[in-house]
């Protein structure tokens, strides 16, 4: 009998890859995608991606989301609050495990077993400790297509903000920065792959500039993605 899971979902290329090999594996039922929204702009709070746009991954991807709303600028209090009440809803329907795409970065690890102790909720790290080099190329060879929606501009260049992550890409990219991004580099959006059942259609939008929330320096380079009606919510 195959174990019932819940994802871990920023609708970034790291969270799908590592979606699908649970997918592959055949040892998995995927219950849900569970992703946080900021109530004050109803986008995904880490890559800034309308709702709109993630209600469209889960539809091709055939999976429900779970929606965990916090407010702009959350208190940490709120936050794991939110965050606990998602967890107990999970538990309630009888699910055991909750995936997340890290790769390497130990304390975001820790921060989650130490936050999942003793909930009876037991966190799985697909694509943990691989070479980020290697994830890459099996992303980009298995057909996924994802799009760069930010960009920490104190990393590398605001140019990337936009683009679509293939070969060109890859080779263009500074050697001395993580290709996956992990340092926080950059985020994607994910439009189309193997388990997506048809493309998202999108188009770029406005370019913005946005500041550090702890320092007030412009630093990240954001591009709005919009469905290809157009329509702005």
């Amino acid at each position: 009998m195959k174990k019932k899971i819940v994802v871990s979902f920023s609708g970034g290329k790291d969270s799908v890859l590592a979606l699908h090999r649970l997918q592959r594996s055949g040892e998995w039922e995927v219950d849900s995608l569970l992703t946080t929204l900021t109530e004050d702009y109803d986008r995904t709070t880490m890559h800034g991606v309308r709702n709109r746009l993630l209600e469209a991954q889960a539809e091709s991807l055939d999976i429900p989301l779970r929606k965990v709303w916090i407010p702009c600028e959350c208190p940490n209090e709120i936050y794991q609050q939110r965050m606990e009440e998602a967890v107990d809803g999970i538990i309630a329907d009888g699910i055991s495990y909750i995936m997340f795409g890290d790769i390497f970065l130990e304390d975001v690890k820790d921060y989650r077993e130490k936050m999942l102790e003793g909930t009876g909720l037991t966190p799985v790290f697909p694509i943990w400790g691989e070479e980020t080099k290697k994830l890459i190329n099996e992303f980009v060879e298995n057909g996924f297509k994802t799009v760069v929606c930010c960009v920490d501009t104190f990393k590398i260049d605001s140019s990337f903000s936009g683009r679509v992550i293939d070969e060109h890409f890859i080779r263009e990219y500074p050697p001395e920065h993580d290709i996956c991004g992990e340092n926080g580099e950059f985020h994607t959006f994910v439009f189309n792959g193997p388990n997506f059942s048809f493309p998202i259609a999108y188009k770029l939008d406005e370019f913005r500039l946005a500041k550090d929330m702890y320092t007030g320096e412009d630093r990240f380079y954001y591009v709005d993605l919009l469905l290809d009606n157009g329509d702005k919510e």
